[in-house]
């Protein structure tokens, strides 16, 4: 069933209750188990495929791959993917094909794409079709989904009693990129003033014997360290850290690594040499010190035998739409006309008391910052890019100033951070 909810802001919030919610929550459950799988995901050949800035690549520098946890607790099942790919136009399809071959609630499902720019999209084309994924996109997009179900399938497989512990960190990788020009105007550059948020967040999941068995991470920073013109296929630094953290651990543990709220985040340092080498080199020592730390606050996070509570819940949000003024835009001004009303799903995946929310977009830093303050949880963890991507999510206060994210986000002010924070506390209470 569903019904309308009228909040402040003057959205709209659309409650949909899937199939199963109800018995899911309300249901007993057993001891909880986990099993997770990791899946190379890399096309053999990258020629037909374009980076996000539509560079062809021309060969591959390190592989990608698609990580699974999978959650069972004899009531229901749940699923989170990080895949180290740029993004999903929409997976709202693939969601459900997950759900029927599989058998797990569609809000059980989280799939979180790193926002790796020097990957291919699980797309044809980006949001909009403005970006386009070259003429391999078909084939491409067409084996990850398999290569999604089969990740899945195989941690499903693996499935084992478990130990789960959390801890956070800090890392200064990341950095405000609106950065205030002399002439008055916004780029894309360093901002140490502007906010910015630099917890990582571990959450380590051991066998009963207490042997470490997957992390699942998250930080907030956009994975740009190569740029536009880069043509080896890599997964940047979210790739580079699980590489480096999967090596520290002789390989016997999996680690996921989701994108939090980055969305006016770049890395601390780009590569913009021209020797390609010193690139990949950059991205490896940023990917060692975000690894460091999550091998730290990982050897140091204490696991216990958990509660067996999963829960999945979703709310749709609809947003106005705005869109840039082109022909305000010719003239060097910034203008906004009003466009068709955004829709968007966000999905609350309760594992124990640990709280994922999910966002299919880029969000500003204080937008979690918020949730994190006003959320009754301290584990409360924003993982952004997931089931889709709608573009940016500016804060409200952002809005004061003309942003590369304010510019080119689909939503008017007033309607993004308070239907996140609304929603997402409405869901965790209700848990």
């Amino acid at each position: 069933m569903s019904y309308l909810k009228r909040i402040s802001c003057r959205c709209w919030i659309g409650v949909l209750l899937a199939a199963g919610i109800a018995t899911a929550l309300g249901a007993d459950s057993g001891p909880l188990r986990v099993g997770v799988a990791k899946v190379d995901i890399t096309p053999a050949d990258p020629t037909g495929l374009a980076n996000l800035w539509e560079t062809r690549f021309e060969g591959v520098h390190d592989k990608i791959y698609a990580r699974a946890l999978f959650f069972d607790n004899g009531a229901t099942t749940a699923a989170v993917v990080a895949i180290d790919t740029v993004e999903f136009a929409d997976a709202s399809a693939l969601v459900q094909r997950i759900a029927r071959e599989i058998g797990i609630p569609a809000t059980n499902i989280i799939l979180a794409a790193s926002h790796n720019h020097n990957a291919p999209m699980v797309s044809l084309a980006n949001i909009g079709g403005t970006r386009k994924n070259g003429p391999g996109a078909p084939a491409f997009v067409a084996k990850v989904e398999n290569d999604l179900l089969a990740v899945i399938r195989q941690a499903k497989a693996n499935l084992q009693p478990v130990r789960i512990g959390v801890g956070t960190g800090t890392a200064y990788v990341n950095i405000n990129r609106d950065q205030l020009t002399p002439a008055g105007g916004y780029k894309l550059g360093r901002n140490p003033d502007g906010p910015s948020d630099r917890t990582v967040w571990v959450v380590r999941f051991d066998t009963a014997a207490g042997e470490p068995m997957a992390l699942f991470t998250n930080y907030a920073v956009h994975a740009v360290v190569l740029g536009s013109k880069n043509t080896q296929l890599t997964g940047d630094l979210p790739g580079a850290t699980s590489r480096f953290v999967e090596q520290r651990y002789n390989d016997k543990v999996i680690s996921l690594w989701t994108p939090g709220a980055g969305g006016d985040q770049n890395p601390v340092a780009m590569g913009n040499s021209p020797d390609a080498q010193k690139n990949f080199n950059l991205v490896d020592s940023l990917g060692q010190i975000l690894g460091e730390e999550i091998v730290r606050v990982a050897d140091n996070i204490k696991t216990a035998v958990p509660q067996g509570k999963i829960s999945g819940t979703e709310r749709i949000v609809t947003c106005p739409g705005k869109k840039n003024d082109p022909e305000a835009r010719a003239r060097g001004e910034i203008k906004f006309l009003d466009a068709d009303p955004v829709s968007f799903r966000l999905v609350l995946l309760m594992i124990d008391r640990i709280a994922l929310a999910a966002v299919p977009g880029e969000v500003g830093t204080r937008i979690y910052q918020r949730l994190r303050k006003e959320s009754p949880l301290n584990q409360t963890i924003m993982v952004t890019l997931s089931n889709g991507r709608i573009g940016y999510i500016p804060d409200d206060a952002a809005y004061d100033n003309p942003t590369f994210e304010v510019n080119g986000s689909p939503l008017k002010k007033g309607c993004g951070e308070s239907s996140i924070i609304s929603a997402f506390l409405e869901m965790i209470g209700k848990n």
